[in-house]
C-alpha cells in the first residue's frame, strides 16, 4: 500500500482475531514408508529432513512446515500446499499432511496415486472427514498455543498490516471432535490476510495458470531448485536460470463503489487499458478488506510490460481500475 492509501485506513477499527472455520480448505494425507520419497519426487519443494511434529507442539519452523507446488508435466501448478510431517496413530510411518484447497484436493489425491505404482504409498483424501481450522492472533499469541492430540496444526508465515503483525495458523481436526467455539466474523480476517501476504494458493479456477515464477512462488520459498527431478522441473529450472518470466504476482485493491456488479473471484481476467484483444492476466485470489471496509484486496498475476505504464482493469477493458499496492517480500531476480 502507498502511505497515502495507509494513512486513509481506519488504524483504530477493531479486527477479529481467533479461530474460525476453513470451509474452502482440505487435507490429504500422503502416508508409508515410501512417503518422503515419493514426495520428493513430486514436489516442487525437497521434504528431506523434515521434522515431524507431534501435538502438542505445532510445526512453526522451515524444519517442520514448507510450502510445495504440484506441477503438470509443462510445469503449470496443479496444486499448491502447506505440508507438514505429523504423527500416524500408534504407527511409526510417516504421514505427510497436505493442506489444500478443497475443490482441488480430491482431484490433486487422484492424479498423485496414479504415479504411486509398486511405492509402499497410500494418498488419501480426508477433505470430508477432517476440518480445517484458521487461527489468526496478534501479539504473539500463537506462540503459547498447543495442540490436541487428535490436531495436526502448522504456523504460517506472519502478515504485517500497517504497524501490526498478526500471526497465522493451520489446524486440522477429525470431524468427531469436540468443535470449538467459531466466530464467522474471523473468516474475514483470515481471507484477507492472506491475500495480503502475498503469498499465492491455487484454486480450482487458477489450475494449470501458472509457471511457479509467475506467481512469485520461487520468492515464497515454494521451490527447492537443487532438489531432483519432478513433474515439470525442467520447464521450471529453464525459468529461473533463463530469465524468460514476463509476468508475476502483484498485490492490488479495487474501491467497491466502482464495481458495479464486477466479480473478483479468482480466475477473473484483468485487462491493460492500451489492449482489450488480450487480457493482461488473472486474480489469483481476493477477499474483503477488513480493515478498510471501502476495498476489495487481490492477488492478481499480470504481465510485467503492462505494469509499466497506464491502467489495469478488472474483469474488462471497461471495468474498474486496480490500484497497485507493493509486495511485503524482495523478489527473487530472475
Amino acid at each position: 500500500m502507498t502511505t497515502k492509501d495507509q494513512n486513509s485506513l481506519e488504524r483504530d477499527m477493531p479486527i477479529d482475531i481467533g479461530l474460525c472455520a476453513l470451509p474452502d480448505w482440505g487435507l490429504i494425507f500422503v502416508e508409508g514408508s515410501d512417503a518422503v520419497s515419493f514426495l520428493q519426487n513430486q514436489l516442487t519443494n525437497s521434504v528431506l529432513g523434515l521434522n515431524k511434529t507431534i501435538p502438542p507442539e505445532m510445526a512453526r519452523t522451515p524444519s517442520s512446515v514448507r510450502l510445495a507446488g504440484y506441477c503438470s508435466p509443462k510445469g503449470r501448478l496443479l496444486a499448491s500446499a502447506w505440508l507438514t510431517l505429523a504423527p500416524r496413530d500408534s504407527s511409526s510411518e510417516d504421514r505427510f499432511a497436505l493442506f489444500i484447497s478443497k475443490d482441488i484436493a480430491a482431484s490433486t489425491a487422484k492424479r498423485l496415486s496414479m504415479y504411486v505404482l509398486r511405492s509402499k504409498v497410500k494418498v488419501i483424501d480426508v477433505s470430508n472427514d477432517w476440518s480445517v481450522l484458521g487461527f489468526c492472533s496478534t501479539d504473539n499469541q500463537l506462540n503459547p498455543l498447543t495442540l490436541e492430540d487428535s490436531q495436526i496444526g502448522l504456523q504460517l508465515p506472519d502478515v504485517r498490516v500497517h504497524d501490526q503483525v498478526y500471526g497465522r495458523a493451520l489446524i486440522a481436526q477429525p470431524n468427531s471432535t469436540d468443535p470449538k467455539v467459531i466466530q464467522n466474523e474471523i473468516f474475514e480476517t483470515w481471507n484477507d490476510l492472506e491475500v495480503l501476504s502475498a503469498i499465492p494458493r491455487i484454486v480450482q479456477a487458477t489450475q494449470e495458470q501458472f509457471v511457479p515464477q509467475m506467481i512469485n512462488f520461487e520468492s515464497v520459498a515454494g521451490v527447492d531448485f537443487k532438489k531432483g527431478c519432478y513433474p515439470g522441473q525442467e520447464i521450471v529450472a529453464r525459468s529461473q536460470y533463463r530469465g524468460v518470466i514476463k509476468r508475476r504476482l502483484r498485490l492490488a485493491h479495487v474501491s467497491r463503489d466502482q464495481l458495479n456488479g464486477a466479480s473478483f473471484n479468482p480466475g477473473v481476467e484483468i485487462f491493460h487499458g492500451d489492449d482489450a484483444s488480450q487480457p493482461a492476466g488473472i486474480v489469483v485470489l481476493s477477499a474483503q478488506s477488513v480493515f478498510d471496509p471501502s476495498r476489495i484486496d487481490l492477488q492478481i498475476e499480470c504481465k510485467l510490460e503492462a505494469l509499466k505504464h497506464g491502467e489495469i482493469r478488472l474483469g474488462s477493458i471497461d471495468g474498474p481500475v486496480l490500484k497497485m499496492d507493493p509486495l511485503p517480500y524482495p523478489l527473487i531476480e530472475i
